[in-house]
């Protein structure tokens, strides 16, 4: 019967110590280097394998270090923008507070904001202007924020000039209930609101200002 490599792997695998039984074959095994046409020997190639881990793993560090750092930057501006917020002792002033504050600490100048259903004696809010029938249903329906290209949404038409790329953020008072709000957020920018990014933070940001809105509504 033939062997193939197969079988000679399987065997090698099954007894480790073949090579410490025949260590003078180490000597004579010549590899191919990675890094080159050079040969080398199974313990050469052994140690560039392991370079070649320890490389990537640091990469991958690296990467970890420079998101935590990210992470801790992004944490202290949510926490500086909910401060502000909780300072603003004018309810009627929250909204606007609220839009201004993201803009600054956030650098984005394309910010915009719209809520219903709110008491009389904040109607003439310009973020509590009216809306179409459709932005509602649409705020909604948004059981996490929306993060993709400008596609024709009238909630663009609320930002400052035409964005390439937008965020949707429904506000409600629970997870449960109806939206009362929406917070959008544009950029320029085509990749800044991709629809494959995280939207872990601008549902936090989503929660903090509707905690922060809710006293603006009508009871019941």
């Amino acid at each position: 019967m033939e062997l193939t490599e197969n079988d000679l792997a399987a065997y090698l695998a099954e007894h480790p110590d073949f090579f410490e039984r025949h260590a003078e074959l180490l000597a004579t095994v010549q590899l191919q280097s990675p890094h080159g046409n050079r040969a080398v020997s199974l313990q050469e190639r052994q140690i560039e394998m392991l370079r070649d881990k320890m490389r990537a793993l640091e990469h991958r560090l690296a990467e970890l270090m420079r998101n935590a750092a990210d992470n801790e930057i992004l944490s202290a501006r949510l926490l500086a923008w909910a401060r502000a917020l909780l300072q603003q002792t004018d309810p009627a002033a929250l909204p606007a507070t609220l839009v201004q504050q993201l803009r600054d600490g956030f650098d984005l100048p394309l910010a915009a904001l719209r809520i219903w259903g709110v008491r009389p004696e904040y109607a003439g809010l310009p973020e509590a202007a009216p809306v179409g029938e459709d932005i509602p249903v649409l705020a909604s329906s948004l059981s996490q924020p929306f993060c993709g290209a400008n596609a024709g949404f009238e909630a663009a038409r609320w930002l400052a000039s035409p964005p390439q790329s937008l965020a949707l953020v429904a506000l409600r008072p629970d997870p449960q209930a109806p939206a009362f709000g929406l917070l959008v957020l544009g950029s320029p920018q085509s990749d800044r609101f991709t629809a494959d990014m995280g939207t872990e933070f601008l549902a936090r940001a989503g929660e903090v200002a509707s905690a922060a809105l809710a006293g603006l509504l009508r009871v019941g």
